[in-house]
C-alpha cells in the first residue's frame, strides 16, 4: 500500500468521525445545534450547516430571521415557492415568498444520513414553513387577534364563575355534612370522629382545589393556542400533561411489585402486634406470668415493643417503597438524622428515666407522692415527664430524668388497697403526760372520717427536746380518701379533742427557772382520757 493509500483512509477515518450535521431539525439539539436551527414561532424549520465565503451557517439563520421579520401582510399572503439555482459553484433551492427571497439550501446542507435528495429535503423545508405561514399571516390579522383575545377573556371569565360555584357549593356541603356530624346521622361512626374530623368536607375541598387546577391547566393550553406566537406553548403544555400521565402510569405500574411487598409486611407486623397484645392482656389480667414484666408495668411494654416492632418492620419495608432510591428520600433520611442527633441528647435521657420510672415500679398512676417541694397524686407517667395533681388542684410537671435523680417519697407503694399512711405530729410540753397524749391521738384517729378503723392508729414520740416533747401520729386513710381531706379532718378531731380535755397544744419556751420543776406527779400519769393498766390479782 502506497502513501497515498494511507493517506486517503485516514481522511475516510476523519470524515466518518465528523459529528453530523443535518438539514433536518433535531429532536434534542445541541447549544451549536439549537443556533443552526431556522425557528418560526418556536417551531424548527430547517439547520444549516454550510458556509458561504465568510457566511457562517448562524450567521445565515440571523439573515433568515431578518427577512421574514421583513416581510409585510402582502407577501405573506403569497405562497411559498422553491427554484433551483446555482450559489459558490453548488446546487441550492432558493424559497421564495412574493418574489423576496427567505431561505437558501444547498447541498452541503444535507446530511448522508437523512438519505434525502436536495429537491426531498426542499419540500420538506417548504411543509414546514407553509404550515407556519398562517400564523405569520394571523399576526396581521386585527380582526382575528381581536377575536382571540375576547375568547381568552370569555374563557377567564367562565372560569372564574366556575371557581365561585365550586366556593358556594363547598360552603353549602360544608353545612350539609355539619348537620349530619351533630345530628349523628353520619356513616362515619362517631368515637371516629375524634381523630378524622370532617373528613367529608376535606376531601371534598381535595377533590375541588384538584379540578379548579385542572380546569386552569386546560383554559391555559386552549388561551395559548388562540395566539400565533403562544401556539407552541399549548402544544408543550399538552406534550407535557402526556408525558406526565405516561410517566406516573407507567411508574405506578412499575412500583406495584414493591408496593405488593410493602403491604404484605405491614400486614404481617400487625398481626404480630395484635398477638403481642393479646399477651400483655393476659399478663395485665394476672392469667400469664411473664419474668420481668408485672401487671403495672403492662402498658408500657406494649408501647415499647410496638415501637420496636414498627421500626423493624419501616426498616424492612423501606428499599421497596417507590423512589426510595431517590436524591429526595436520601434527602430526608439526612434531614431526620441530623433532627435525631441533635434533639436525641435531652430526649433519650428524659425517655429512659421514664422507663426506670415504670420498671423499677417506683410510681404509679394513683400513688400519693413527695418530690421535693411537690406532694400529690400522680395523674400520668409519661415518655418524657411525670404529671402530679396537688391539693390544690394544681398540675406539676416534673421532667422524668429530675424524678430519677430526686428523692421520691411514695406514701401508697406499701398499700395494695390503694389506701395512704397519714403522719402529722405535734409538740406538747413535759407537764402533759405523755399517756394522756397518746390517748389523746387516738381518741382523735378513732373520731375522724375517713380512717381505716381496722388498722390501730400509732403513735411515737420522735424526740425529747428541750421545752417539750414531739409526737407523731400515723395512720391509714381509706382508699376512698384524698390525702389532703384526711390530713384537714384529722387536724380537726386532734384539736377538738385537745380542747375537750382541756390540754393545750403550745410549745412552751424557757424564760426563767421555774420555781418548782416542771413535772407530771405519779397519780396525775393516766389523766383521761388515759386508761391505767389493771393490776393482776394475787
Amino acid at each position: 500500500m502506497n502513501r497515498m493509500s494511507i493517506v486517503i483512509l485516514w481522511a475516510l477515518a476523519l470524515l466518518v468521525l465528523q459529528p453530523a450535521l443535518a438539514a433536518e431539525p433535531r429532536q434534542q439539539p445541541t447549544a451549536r445545534e439549537q443556533a443552526r436551527t431556522v425557528t418560526i414561532f418556536h417551531q424548527p424549520v430547517v439547520m444549516l450547516q454550510a458556509t458561504f465565503g465568510q457566511t457562517t451557517p448562524e450567521e445565515r439563520v440571523l439573515r433568515t430571521r431578518s427577512a421574514l421579520r421583513a416581510f409585510t401582510e402582502d407577501d405573506i399572503r403569497q405562497p411559498l415557492r422553491v427554484v433551483p439555482v446555482i450559489r459558490y459553484g453548488q446546487p441550492g433551492r432558493l424559497f421564495l415568498m412574493n418574489g423576496k427571497p427567505v431561505l437558501l439550501l444547498s447541498q452541503a446542507d444535507l446530511d448522508e444520513g437523512d438519505d434525502l435528495t436536495l429537491d426531498q429535503a426542499a419540500q420538506r423545508v417548504l411543509a414546514r414553513m407553509e404550515a407556519q405561514r398562517t400564523s405569520l399571516q394571523e399576526q396581521f390579522n386585527n380582526r382575528y387577534l381581536f377575536i382571540s383575545a375576547g375568547k381568552a377573556l370569555a374563557g377567564a371569565l367562565l372560569l372564574a364563575l366556575l371557581y365561585y360555584g365550586a366556593f358556594r357549593a363547598w360552603r353549602r356541603v360544608r353545612r350539609f355534612f355539619l348537620l349530619r356530624i351533630l345530628e349523628k346521622r353520619s356513616a362515619i361512626p362517631q368515637h371516629w370522629r375524634r381523630y378524622l374530623g370532617n373528613i367529608e368536607v376535606r376531601l371534598y375541598a381535595v377533590l375541588v382545589i384538584l379540578l379548579g387546577m385542572l380546569a386552569c391547566y386546560l383554559w391555559l393550553s386552549w388561551a395559548f393556542s388562540l395566539f400565533p406566537w403562544t401556539r407552541v406553548w399549548s402544544e408543550s403544555l399538552g406534550d407535557w400533561s402526556l408525558g406526565v400521565i405516561r410517566d406516573l402510569s407507567l411508574s405506578i405500574v412499575a412500583s406495584l411489585p414493591g408496593l405488593m411487598i410493602v403491604v404484605l409486611i405491614f400486614l404481617l407486623t400487625w398481626l404480630i402486634i395484635r398477638l403481642v397484645k393479646v399477651v400483655l392482656d393476659q399478663v395485665a389480667a394476672g392469667r400469664i406470668q411473664v419474668p420481668g414484666i408485672h401487671p403495672e408495668t403492662v402498658s408500657a411494654t406494649r408501647r415499647l415493643i410496638s415501637v420496636v416492632i414498627w421500626l423493624f418492620a419501616l426498616s424492612a419495608a423501606y428499599p421497596f417503597l417507590p423512589g426510595a432510591n431517590s436524591l429526595a428520600f436520601k434527602g430526608i433520611s439526612v434531614f431526620f438524622g441530623l433532627m435525631l442527633t441533635l434533639g436525641s441528647t435531652g430526649v433519650m435521657t428524659h425517655a429512659m428515666s421514664g422507663l426506670v420510672l415504670i420498671y423499677s415500679r417506683a410510681l404509679r398512676k394513683g400513688d400519693w407522692i413527695r418530690l421535693a417541694d411537690n406532694e400529690g397524686q400522680v395523674s400520668e407517667i409519661g415518655v418524657l415527664a411525670t404529671k402530679i395533681l396537688t391539693r390544690e388542684n394544681y398540675i406539676v410537671t416534673v421532667p422524668n430524668a429530675v424524678v430519677v435523680s430526686g428523692k421520691i417519697i411514695n406514701l401508697s407503694a406499701e398499700s395494695a388497697d390503694g389506701g395512704v399512711n397519714l403522719t402529722t405530729s405535734v409538740t406538747i410540753g413535759y407537764d402533759t403526760p405523755w399517756r394522756q397524749v397518746h390517748a389523746l391521738l387516738e381518741l382523735a384517729a378513732r373520731r375522724t372520717p375517713g380512717i381505716d378503723q381496722q388498722i390501730a392508729p400509732v403513735v411515737r414520740k420522735l424526740g425529747l427536746l428541750d421545752w417539750y416533747t414531739s409526737y407523731e401520729l400515723q395512720v391509714r386513710l381509706l382508699p376512698t380518701t384524698k390525702l389532703p381531706d384526711g390530713r384537714n379532718a384529722l387536724h380537726s378531731s386532734i384539736i377538738d379533742v385537745f380542747n375537750e380535755f382541756g390540754v393545750q397544744i403550745m410549745s412552751p419556751n424557757f424564760v426563767m427557772q421555774p420555781k418548782a420543776a416542771v413535772v407530771v406527779p405519779q397519780e396525775a400519769w393516766y389523766a383521761a382520757p388515759a386508761v391505767a393498766p389493771q393490776k393482776p390479782e394475787k
